[in-house]
This record gives C-alpha cells, sequence and structure tokens, in this order.
C-alpha cells in the first residue's frame, strides 16, 4: 500500500464517511443508501492493489470528502462536533484494537462470514448488516472509551438503525487501519491540515471532471 498524501486523505474520508452517515442516522432516521453501500463494502476489500479500489474508485467516498473539507474550513459553521467526536473515537480505538490480535483474528473470520452472506443476499442486506453489527458488539464495543451516537433516541432505539450504526462503526475502523497502513498520524494532523484541504480538493475535482 503506497504512503502518498493522496491515499491518507482517500483512506481518512472513508472515516469521516462513515461517521458521517452515522450521525446522519442518528439525526435523521436514515441513511444515504449509495454512500453506505461503498462504506459496508469497504469492510469486504481485504486484498486490494490500491487505496481507492477499497472504496470502489474516489467517487465511492465522495461524501466522506465532502464532509472532511467542512471539518477542515475555516468556517466553524460547517463543522459537526458528534462527527470530529466519531472519528477521533474511531482512530483512538484502531490503535487499541491493533494490539488486540485475537480480536482482530475475530473480526477477520466474522468478516470472512459476513462477505460470504453477501453473496447470497447483498452487501447492505439486513441480515449481512445484523451480523456485522453483532461483530462489532462483540469486538470493538468491548474497548475502551465506548463510542455514545448522540441523536433522536426514537432513531437510535429502532433495531435497523442501531445495527447500521453498529455496522458503519466497523467500517470506520476499518478506514482508520487503511489511513495507518498509508503512513496517517494523529499527531501529524495537527500540521497537515493546509495539506489535506488541497488534496481533498484535488479529489473532489477528480470526480468532478469524470
Amino acid at each position: 500500500m503506497s504512503h502518498t498524501s493522496r491515499d491518507r486523505t482517500i483512506a481518512f474520508a472513508g472515516v469521516f464517511q462513515a461517521a458521517d452517515l452515522v450521525n446522519q442516522i442518528a439525526v435523521e432516521g436514515k441513511v444515504e443508501p449509495i454512500a453506505f453501500n461503498t462504506s459496508i463494502n469497504s469492510l469486504f476489500q481485504t486484498n486490494p492493489a490500491t487505496t481507492d479500489e477499497v472504496f470502489g474508485g474516489v467517487a465511492g467516498i465522495e461524501r466522506g470528502l465532502q464532509c472532511l473539507i467542512k471539518q477542515l474550513g475555516a468556517n466553524h459553521q460547517g463543522r459537526d462536533i458528534n462527527i470530529t467526536r466519531y472519528v477521533i473515537s474511531l482512530l483512538h480505538l484502531e490503535r487499541k484494537l491493533s494490539r488486540q490480535h485475537q480480536m482482530l483474528d475475530k473480526i477477520a473470520t466474522g468478516i470472512e462470514k459476513a462477505q460470504a452472506q453477501s453473496v447470497h443476499f447483498s452487501t447492505t442486506h439486513s441480515n449481512v448488516i445484523a451480523n456485522l453489527a453483532g461483530l462489532y458488539q462483540e469486538t470493538v464495543s468491548s474497548l475502551t472509551p465506548r463510542i455514545v451516537v448522540s441523536g433522536a433516541q426514537g432513531h437510535l432505539t429502532v433495531t435497523e438503525n442501531a445495527e447500521q450504526v453498529r455496522a458503519l462503526l466497523l467500517a470506520g475502523i476499518r478506514a482508520a487501519i487503511l489511513w495507518r497502513q498509508c503512513g496517517g498520524k494523529r499527531w501529524k494532523l495537527l500540521f497537515s491540515r493546509n495539506e489535506m484541504r488541497a488534496e481533498v480538493n484535488r479529489l473532489l475535482g477528480e470526480i468532478r471532471n469524470k
């Protein structure tokens, strides 16, 4: 896996996309289907040749790129504190998870089973999502601090929504792993905001020009 700024930005946008979709479910009680499919499908890309391939091309993380540019912007009005909180938590939990080898093995096995199931149904079929949600609960959810999702309880108590949230958090962890594999480091985020903002704009330009 290459370690370019482009690769790190794509992976980081994957984290933001998962966090943004979690927030959408919590606040609106629904999820944007194309971005949701991309994030969930990224879990099944276990041997990608490129970072783009994890998300089916750069267009697959357009929502994440749009969210990232808002969070990086100088205008505080465009930022969402909950999305920022979810991203920080996902990066923190990924680091903890990287030291839990048995848990990583369990996640890999669980994803293989869910992938096999998706062949018979679809990537975002309720049975597949339920299995991924259960896998998150049995593994990452046991690490601390747990991610507390803020939103309308009327949305969060719906079983389908809760399962989609957990599956997306697992996808967020996967993107965080990818970001670290591409050379991403949390302390560097403090000093590379301008570089990342420029890279996001380049990637959005790629999408618009296709």
